[in-house]
């Protein structure tokens, strides 16, 4: 089965807790704190994999998740980290957050590996928190959550040549004829239901792929048939070959059917629309395809048109080789700018404190990411840990904006599920 979109939900494992211990032994009274820390949770990285074709293998597991890290001992014994969860993937998987729309990887090489979501680190044991001032400290940290988040897979097939045009011009007879790839071929449309990949091999050694891209019709780019579907696919190669029906077999026009793929094109993805483009003249071999071609070229008269036999296999030599000379002066380019990217996107408007502080009725309400991290990482029933938290909200400036916007003290201050009493 052809699968070349999947969403999954992810959840990566959270830190192992840090421990609370203290060194008792005889003849040692000060023995002094010796809780250790946890250890890292497994992450969810995603690998390439060039023996691989399709998504399905996600499609069968919508969510998955991590393990937690091992928690931390006494006598200073550190929990284990927990192994990291790798899935293969086939290349070209581009993964999307789906609540940022963001790009987290493009994955293109194999065995190239990337982190999809990461696992928490582990929590601090009571060892690690002694100073000079506070030479055994009677807390300890729990560990860091793992990220928690939604991904698009999308597969976009990775070949140097696209064979695009309407049904049942000849895409998959051409790929059968210059490849070892043997795609259905049948006298009616639609044949070809899947994206085909063949390797082509040229007798000077040079080799590059072809992919013929199936379902493109009026309409395409909106959903209509399959073309929304497989657009995607040509997104990667490097040159377009449009592949037109010169003799006309089914009735069609030739400088029809070659706007209507073209304006499909250009609706989907401007980039694509801009790419080195070739046409295809097929079918050459029938009785109106010489007329047809020469009101093509008068219409189209800067277009590069190679004329094909392809049922005959006649005519393929110099499409080939001026195929593969212009394929070895292409540049690879980036599939996506730097501002859809996540790891490249610029916050213009960054926000001037880390949180956000909201009034419901009586109680005050705050939110944001880093504090909710550090309230989950921290043992709120022991007092110690308590005002170590209290403390890292007035670092950060929460007392001070809740003054601002007329807390009192004695108000209640709610952080997810806990609510406090705002007091010096």
């Amino acid at each position: 089965m052809f699968v070349d979109e999947v969403i999954v939900k992810l959840y990566a494992g959270a830190g192992g807790d840090g421990c609370t211990s203290f060194r008792r032994e005889k003849c040692e009274p000060m023995g002094g704190p010796d809780g250790g820390n946890g250890g890292k949770g497994s992450s969810i990285i995603f690998v390439g994999d060039r023996n691989l074709k399709t998504l399905v293998d996600l499609r069968y597991h919508k969510i998955i998740k991590a393990s937690k890290g091992i928690n931390g001992k006494g006598s200073n014994k550190y929990g284990a980290n927990s192994e990291d969860i790798k899935i293969n993937v086939p290349l070209g998987t581009t993964v999307i957050d789906e609540d940022t729309n963001l790009v987290i990887a493009d994955i293109i090489e194999d065995k190239q590996e990337a982190i999809i979501a990461k696992g928490g680190r582990g929590g601090r044991g009571n060892r690690a928190f002694a100073t000079h001032s506070d030479p055994a400290p009677g807390f300890s940290e729990k560990g860091e959550p793992g990220e928690e988040r939604v991904v698009k897979c999308e597969l976009k097939m990775i070949a140097d040549v696209g064979l695009i045009g309407l049904p049942s011009v000849g895409k998959s007879t051409i790929l059968s004829m210059i490849s070892g790839c043997h795609p259905k071929i049948a006298a009616y449309h639609f044949t070809t239901l899947s994206p085909n990949i063949g390797v082509v091999k040229l007798q000077d050694g040079r080799v590059f792929t072809m992919a013929d891209l199936p379902g493109l019709i009026e309409g395409a780019s909106e959903g209509v048939g399959l073309g929304h579907k497989f657009l995607r696919h040509a997104s990667r190669t490097k040159i377009l070959v449009h592949v037109l029906d010169m003799g006309a077999e089914e009735g069609r026009n030739p400088i029809e059917d070659y706007e209507i793929i073209s304006k499909e094109v250009q609706k989907y993805d401007e980039k694509m629309h801009k790419k080195t483009e070739l046409v295809i003249a097929n079918k050459m071999d029938l009785p109106d395809a010489q007329e047809n071609l020469k009101a093509f070229k008068k219409h189209y008269p800067n277009l590069t048109v190679y004329e094909l036999k392809a049922a005959l296999n006649e005519g393929f030599e110099p499409l080939l080789k001026d195929l593969a000379d212009m394929l070895e002066n292409l540049k690879t380019e980036d599939l996506y700018d730097e501002n859809e990217m996540e790891d490249h996107v610029l916050y213009k408007f960054k926000e001037e404190l880390p949180f956000s502080i909201t009034k419901n009725d009586d109680l005050w309400i705050i939110s944001g990411d880093k504090i909710e991290k550090l309230f989950k990482m921290t043992r709120i029933e022991n007092e110690e840990a308590a005002l170590r938290f209290a403390r890292k909200l007035r670092g950060m400036g929460v007392d001070e904006e809740l003054e601002r916007l007329g807390a009192k003290r004695g108000d209640e201050v709610k952080i997810m599920d806990f609510i406090f009493e705002f007091k010096e």
